[in-house]
């Protein structure tokens, strides 16, 4: 059993790597071997040159060992290395997969059973909408979501998990010290609560952009499979995406309108074939059912139904997915301003529309 103390402190020596790190530890047997090697002897594993292996010597393994526990103590975070029974079973099969990873909440057997979505950061109502949707309804049939804790779709798809009362698992770009974006504090905790947040990157560990790229292998290692609902053509759930496909996971992407700049990227993946288009759940459903042996679909909700009233009936008629302002729905629908605003509020409050910006409002 290697100790965990020792393999933090060569994890933490700078230019150690997961792949440089498994040499060393497969060379030596240990990391205190590691550290007990000469100059010399360091040189002979694959990968390490002479300037690794002075870092490796003069590196302060007791002062950075002792930071580092500390803080997991104070933050009541865990660690799970790549040794340990309960590190998850879809990364340990993904190239490079993480030494370790820094945990705050719980990582399940069940969370095996999990699909990743990703997407723009300041997505349209419509990404919003589909993103929400499919989270909910996959974390309906018993699925973990896996996303990265960012603004818009990440962020959408926790959300839509939590709506329905199952799991899901943020994989963050920076340290389990640091909330990252800062605005997203109160969903990291209740992510916590209701599955983890994780990372691979040791305490203090600032958001630095490029950690993200780095980042976006585990979000696509941990699920079966990574949908993609809207990208640009530079977006970094195109990295994912493209990452997932490296890793032999199915790639979904969801279409959008030819004229969205959001959509480029989406829209590329399927007309290249690299991605399924995906209309419904069922489509996601379908392509993993080999890998979904033993998920424990939830219960379903008992469904309760709706009555709507003939002026109700009026407003939902003249809504869609695409944002329509109220003045517009007021004389699509033959109501007066101020009867419409009533009659949206109570839809609203039945989940049936949902309110933008700017007196705007879509139908979900």
């Amino acid at each position: 059993m290697l100790n965990t103390r020792e393999m933090l402190a060569l994890s933490g020596v700078p230019d150690i790597g997961p792949t440089r790190f498994r040499n060393l530890v497969a060379f030596f047997g240990s990391p205190e071997n590691v550290f007990k090697s000469s100059i010399k002897e360091l040189q002979k594993v694959d990968g390490i040159n002479i300037k690794i292996a002075e870092n490796i010597k003069k590196f302060e393994k007791d002062k950075y060992a002792d930071a580092q526990l500390k803080i997991l103590d104070k933050t009541k975070s865990k660690i799970i290395t790549y040794w340990d029974k309960n590190y998850p079973k879809n990364l340990k099969n993904i190239y490079d997969p993480p030494i370790f990873l820094f945990v705050k909440g719980d990582i399940i057997p069940d969370d095996q059973f999990a699909i990743s979505i990703v997407g723009a950061r300041n997505p349209s109502p419509y990404g919003k909408i589909a993103a929400g949707k499919l989270s909910e309804e996959l974390s309906e049939k018993g699925l973990t979501i896996i996303s990265g804790m960012a603004y818009g779709i990440d962020s959408t798809a926790h959300e839509g998990a939590l709506k329905a009362k199952g799991r899901t698992i943020a994989v963050l770009g920076c340290g389990l010290d640091i909330i990252y974006p800062s605005g997203n504090k109160q969903l990291f905790y209740r992510i916590i609560e209701n599955g983890a947040v994780v990372s691979e990157f040791p305490f203090r560990t600032k958001p630095d952009p490029g950690n993200f790229p780095r980042r976006n292998r585990i979000i696509s290692g941990l699920g079966l499979g990574v949908i993609v609902v809207e990208a640009g053509e530079k977006s970094g759930a195109l990295i994912t995406a493209n990452l997932a496909l490296e890793q032999n996971r199915e790639v979904f992407a969801v279409p959008g309108k030819i004229s969205s700049p959001e959509s480029a990227g989406t829209n590329k993946l399927i007309k290249e074939s690299s991605a399924k288009l995906v209309q419904s759940v069922d489509d996601v459903i379908v392509e993993l059912k080999n890998h979904l042996e033993g998920l424990k679909k939830k219960e379903k909700k008992h469904e309760v139904e709706i009555t709507l009233s003939e002026e109700e009936k009026k407003i939902i008629e003249v809504l869609s997915e695409n944002p329509l302002y109220i003045d517009k729905i007021s004389e699509n629908a033959s109501v007066s301003t101020s009867s419409a605003l009533s009659t949206l509020l109570n839809l609203e409050l039945k989940e049936l529309v949902k309110q933008l910006p700017g007196k705007l409002f879509i139908k979900l």
